[in-house]
């Protein structure tokens, strides 16, 4: 046992857990030396964040923040409204810019992460308790970029149509309605209709990029954008920071929710609650869900909790299902 605890000590207990002893007893540990191999494993984890933290940096900019607003975009391009976004503050963009990399770094970095608090957690399981963890982790894996990719493919798109048709269903007061001539002004003047910008524009150019839906004036060789909205009473102005925050939280709520099979195959695991149970609960758990839904949602977006809680039903049945094949196995084999 000696032996045992100088190795880990020294190696930092490097070998994976198909290594360890089938009891955790044999690889007993002084408080001292847990906070070693603690702290060991923490800065492992934090060099892989950095890595990826630095990597990030790179890509965010180009790649990520385009793709995170192409929803939006899409949405303002189909009802005719100019496909640019806003900052308020100078600091806003690069804040953002740190913090979606900081995100960014932290989803690619999580297998690593995770593989080392694995590490550090297995050698006090037995071999039993380690297969349980490691049989639930594919689910679980599968379980959260299946929130992920619903909540960005379909429940972000929803919330933003339904908003966006909301505020373009807002019209002006009669008295303010646009009266009609049929005498057309020798003033008025027609902006060119182009699907892509011009080569080498001429300076005091102006187009409408129907591609982009956007109104460009060529200024100082340069291309500028000039801001314009719908004609009904609100114009909506949405700023990037704002709109970024709404789908990161988003797409954690939906991450985390989509676990729900896993919590409901452990509690029947662990025997707190039985199939029986849980099935006599549905109309209680069901409350709950809608309750839940309204409450870790953000405030404003009643489509995201209405969409929410579908899946949530689903994969509460879901967690069911699955439990009962592994307690007809644990009963057969007792």
């Amino acid at each position: 046992m000696k032996r045992i605890r100088a190795n880990a000590s020294k190696s930092g207990a490097k070998a994976s857990s198909a290594d360890l002893p089938d009891d955790p007893d044999q690889l007993r540990m002084s408080l001292g030396e847990h906070l070693e191999e603690l702290r060991r494993r923490l800065v492992r984890a934090l060099w892989g964040f950095v890595l990826a933290f630095v990597i990030c940096l790179a890509f965010v900019k180009d790649y990520v923040l385009p793709f995170f607003c192409k929803p939006l975009l899409d949405v303002l391009r189909n009802y005719d409204l100019n496909t640019q976004l806003y900052s308020t503050d100078a600091a806003d963009t690069f804040t953002l810019y740190l913090r979606v990399s900081a995100i960014a770094a932290a989803v690619i970095a999580a297998p690593w992460m995770l593989y080392q608090l694995w590490q550090f957690v297995a050698a006090g399981l037995y071999p039993s308790e380690r297969r349980t963890v490691t049989r639930y982790i594919p689910l679980s894996i599968g379980l959260m970029m299946s929130g992920i990719c619903f909540a960005f493919f379909l429940v972000l798109p929803w919330t933003l149509q339904f908003f966006l048709y909301f505020t373009a269903d807002i019209k002006l007061p009669s008295s303010f309605q646009p009266s009609t001539s049929t005498e057309t002004p020798a003033s008025v003047f027609t902006v060119p209709m182009l699907t892509a910008d011009p080569a080498k524009p001429s300076e005091g150019q102006l187009w409408f990029n129907t591609t982009q839906q956007r109104l460009k004036f060529s200024l100082h060789d340069d291309v500028r954008i000039l801001a314009f909205g719908p004609a009904n009473l609100v114009a909506p102005i949405i700023t990037i920071p704002g709109y970024v925050s709404l789908v990161l939280v988003m797409l954690l709520l939906f991450a985390l929710s989509f676990q729900l099979p896993i919590v409901v195959m452990t509690l029947v695991t662990l025997g707190i609650v039985d199939i029986d149970e849980l099935k006599s609960m549905r109309k209680v758990v069901y409350f709950v869900m809608v309750i839940a839904a309204a409450v870790i949602t953000p405030g404003d977006v009643i489509v995201a909790t209405l969409a929410l809680v579908v899946p949530l039903c689903l994969l509460y049945e879901l967690g069911i299902r699955l439990s009962r094949p592994k307690l007809e196995a644990e009963s057969n084999a007792t």
